[in-house]
């Protein structure tokens, strides 16, 4: 079995990564950066979005396991005190695979017929530059509304927990196949009106934004910003690709949203 690593680059996660690649070499398992069975994220969830985006192209043949050094993450089900007890069970294969759903963004230009195709593991936004967004929304074909403000968020379930949730957006399953949309400080009077609501849409929907005052604007997938320019319109689905993560243990999704964002050190 492959494996490599992510870091988060601090001292504790680099020390962690050096003690994971020494053990699991000793295991007989090779180090390869370039066609892992495995990577091992260390650090937070931004360390193992990173290594995502990294491994994006292997997603059918490669599978995420999270150690994290900071507070407790989605994504990274280790603790630095664990470190010997993962590489065994890594080590014995005492592990199962589970998969989440992406969001597939394309982008579609005006004085072009290629597009730009992206995968999201948590969520994509698209903001005006300069001016307030205007964008017509399409939703499975039919035109829904005209959305004015300061942006829209288009999430997976496994990043409802993210910047969906500081926009006031449900929490959903990661076993749900759906995409939720949510607004970014929707304008709403008497001559401007959008839903106000967030909206999930399943997997055999499509939500398409078509731009009203503007060709250019910043579109992020997960870290990474991006600015687009001449665009003719963005479409989101769920995507056909999924993301695996390797589960040692039960570590129910409910329990993860408890320990975030209720539970205390009390």
């Amino acid at each position: 079995m492959k494996f490599a690593i992510q870091t988060r680059n601090d001292s504790l996660s680099d020390r962690l990564t050096d003690e994971a690649k020494g053990y699991l070499t000793d295991f007989g398992l090779v180090y390869d950066e370039n066609e892992p069975d495995i990577v091992l994220s260390v650090g937070g969830d931004g360390t193992l979005l990173h290594a995502f985006h990294k491994y994006i192209h292997r997603l059918k043949d490669t599978a995420f396991i999270g150690i994290h050094t900071g507070h407790l993450g989605f994504y990274a089900d280790w603790k630095p005190a664990e470190m010997e007890k993962l590489v065994l069970s890594i080590a014995r294969k005492e592990y199962n695979v589970i998969e989440y759903p992406l969001l597939e963004v394309t982008i579609n230009y005006r004085h072009t017929d290629k597009a730009a195709t992206y995968l999201a593991l948590n969520e994509s936004t698209v903001k005006s530059p300069e001016v307030t967004l205007v964008m017509d929304v399409e939703l499975n074909g039919v035109h829904f509304e005209r959305f004015r403000g300061d942006g829209l968020c288009m999430s997976t379930p496994s990043g409802s927990t993210a910047y969906n949730k500081a926009l006031g957006g449900a929490i959903i399953h990661p076993s749900l196949e759906a995409i939720q949309l949510t607004e970014m400080a929707s304008i709403n009077n008497r001559v401007f009106r959008t839903v106000g609501s967030p909206l999930v849409l399943p997997s055999h929907h499509t939500c398409i934004l078509t731009p009203v005052n503007g060709p250019d604007f910043m579109v992020t997938i997960d870290h990474l910003q991006l600015l687009h320019k001449d665009v003719k319109s963005i479409e989101y689905k769920v995507a056909d690709e999924k993301v695996r993560f390797g589960r040692f243990r039960p570590f129910p999704f409910w329990t993860r949203v408890h320990d975030s964002f209720i539970a205390s050190d009390e």
